[in-house]
């Protein structure tokens, strides 16, 4: 009886050693566009449930130019964007003399290492249904399952795609997950930030959180930590302030990047210092700086493709040359995004609920490259050592 007891107990201990051992499950959900204060319209009651039981930051600064695929790929890599590659949703690159653009997965542009790759370095599996820099072109950047970017795949069946994963035997289950909505975004360009339009977007996205928590609930995954984020806000902008940059070059044969909030500008380099002094002559409702000048906070100057001249427009004005002006008479958004990070238009959301966080807890702006460090402390895995976020300025949401 007693030899009994004693292997009884030795199998519950194993039981409750290889529990504690499995890691945590994470789901990081990014609601694109979604700026911080479209929680306070009254309209995302299943967003404030959470809220109210989960850590709540007052906003979420973005990295600069706050654009989609820099700010999502800074999220995932814990780096600032001259760091970690993706300078904007397009650039030209200099040395290849090629494009990058949003479609491209060439693994050459993407620097620094995104969370699923960690996580998998360390044995966590991971998946995304659907996360810039999740379909690169070599299998080791990749997270285990991907889905490709299709943007118009129902909300509905991103989730449950999902919660499929989720349901994987133990030794097949992705632990960390990622999941991507375009609406607000999309709505927020084509109506602006302020129209009924995106009040209705908001509700939508309010709608598929509450189906994200049922599905949860209904498969039995209480377990669950998730982490929503946004990559930006938005801004009102208008046909009349737009500024045509390539009409005030005229003649200097300039090669122009860019536009709308931000413009990168490479003059024939005899005519580097006369093409800025007179940008810096016409500087109005726009700010010019030589590359090596741009101010150290919004952490845009290492990288060489970012060009000889960055040019930053004030809120609501938008940057043009021929080509984009063409575009944007013919077809005109009423919102956009790219702006000084630290203007508050520009921040994003961040919320966290499950076991790892503190609940009911309130907090300041908090900076999205923290999030990285944020992931690899709750996997109690080891960051990589050249990463711009910290830990100590995020790790108190946690509980102890």
């Amino acid at each position: 009886m007693r030899k009994k007891f004693i292997l009884i107990l030795a199998l519950i201990l194993i039981s409750i050693t290889v529990y504690s051992q499995q890691p945590p499950t994470v789901i990081l959900v990014s609601f694109d566009g979604f700026r911080w204060d479209y929680l306070h319209r009254g309209i995302t009651p299943n967003l404030q449930k959470i809220i109210d039981n989960g850590v709540h930051a007052l906003s979420l600064q973005p990295s600069f130019p706050s654009k989609t695929f820099p700010n999502h790929y800074s999220i995932i890599t814990g780096m600032y964007p001259q760091n970690h590659g993706l300078i904007s949703n397009s650039f030209y690159d200099h040395v290849e003399k090629d494009w990058y653009g949003m479609r491209r997965n060439e693994n050459e542009w993407y620097l620094g290492e995104p969370f699923w790759q960690t996580a998998q370095r360390n044995g966590i599996l991971a998946a995304s249904y659907f996360w810039p820099g999740s379909e690169q072109d070599i299998e080791s950047r990749r997270p285990k399952y991907f889905k490709a970017y299709n943007h118009d795949e129902p909300y509905l069946n991103r989730i449950d795609g999902v919660i499929e994963w989720l349901k994987y035997s133990e030794d097949k289950r992705p632990n960390f997950i990622t999941l991507y909505f375009h609406d607000t975004d999309s709505y927020g360009h084509e109506f602006g930030p302020n129209s009924p339009e995106i009040n209705e977007s908001i509700k939508r996205i309010d709608s598929v959180t509450a189906y994200l928590i049922s599905s949860l609930k209904d498969n039995k995954l209480s377990d669950v930590n998730l982490i929503f984020v946004s990559d930006h806000g938005m801004t009102e902008i208008s046909r009349e302030r737009i500024i045509n940059i390539e009409e005030m070059l005229s003649g200097y044969n300039c090669f122009f990047e860019d536009s709308g909030p931000l413009m990168r500008i490479t003059p024939p380099s005899e005519k580097l210092e006369e093409v800025f002094d007179l940008l810096k002559k016409n500087e109005k409702n726009f700010t010019a700086y030589k590359r090596k000048d741009v101010p150290k906070h919004f952490n845009y100057s290492n990288h060489p493709f970012i060009g000889d001249i960055v040019l930053i427009a004030e809120m609501g004005w938008s940057l043009a040359d021929n080509r984009a002006l063409k575009r944007m008479e013919r077809n005109y958004s009423k919102g956009d995004h790219g702006y000084d990070n630290h203007n508050t238009d520009m921040h994003g959301i961040f919320i966290a609920y499950g076991p790892k966080f503190k609940s009911s807890y309130k907090t300041g702006t908090l900076l999205n490259i923290d999030i990285y460090p944020l992931l690899c402390k709750i996997f109690e895995i080891d960051p990589r050592s050249n990463i711009d976020g910290s830990l100590d300025r995020i790790e108190f949401i946690l509980n102890d």
